[in-house]
């Protein structure tokens, strides 16, 4: 059990049935009243995120999340397959999971796999990722006075904007995250 006086940020929790994670939190202790604790919280499973204000004598049971190192195999059709490294199990996992940042994600590639009793529900890639452009326009010399970008189709499928000196068969390094070309590789 956790008490909500104790909350912090990254703390996951069950309430109302629901695995929730805590992004921001603060207390208050206004001159008149009794203190509370003013949170914004992230639904693990669905991803909404909720503010909300907690006593801080409320309790919750914790809630442990599974954070599993796979390596990714294949698609096959909506479900692509996971290999756990240790047991060499497999198990496929439907496409609604694996979130925006799989796209940067190619096969033979290591994710952690995030579940909650057994249920998976994300996918974490890796966050940084070396893909090659697979197609982009050629840039042209003098066109580096500004900040400007150009679209380029990474070996995944994936589109991202480069800068203009980046050209087709380069290597180049992605913030999964953000989804932005960091440099070249």
């Amino acid at each position: 059990m956790i008490s909500a006086g104790d909350f912090r940020n990254g703390v996951t929790f069950e309430m109302d049935g629901q695995v929730v994670s805590i992004i921001e939190f603060q207390h208050v202790k206004p001159g008149k009243g009794a203190a509370f604790v003013r949170t914004k919280i992230r639904n693990v499973i669905t991803g909404a995120v909720t503010e909300r204000t907690f006593n801080p004598n409320d309790k919750y049971p914790t809630a442990y999340i599974e954070r599993k190192p796979m390596q990714y195999l294949y698609k096959d059709g909506n479900l692509y397959y996971f290999m756990d490294t240790e047991t060499y199990e497999q198990i496929p996992i439907n496409e609604d999971v694996l979130g925006d940042g799989f796209k940067f994600v190619k096969e033979n590639m290591e994710c952690k796999v995030l579940s909650y009793k057994g249920n998976v529900f994300g996918i974490e890639p890796p966050n940084f990722v070396e893909l090659k452009i697979t197609k982009t326009d050629p840039g042209f010399k003098g066109d580096t006075a500004t900040n400007a970008t150009k679209p380029a189709t990474l070996e995944t499928g994936a589109e991202i904007k480069v800068p203009l000196f980046i050209n087709e068969g380069e290597m180049i390094r992605i913030d999964t995250r953000t989804g932005e070309y960091m440099e070249r590789a």
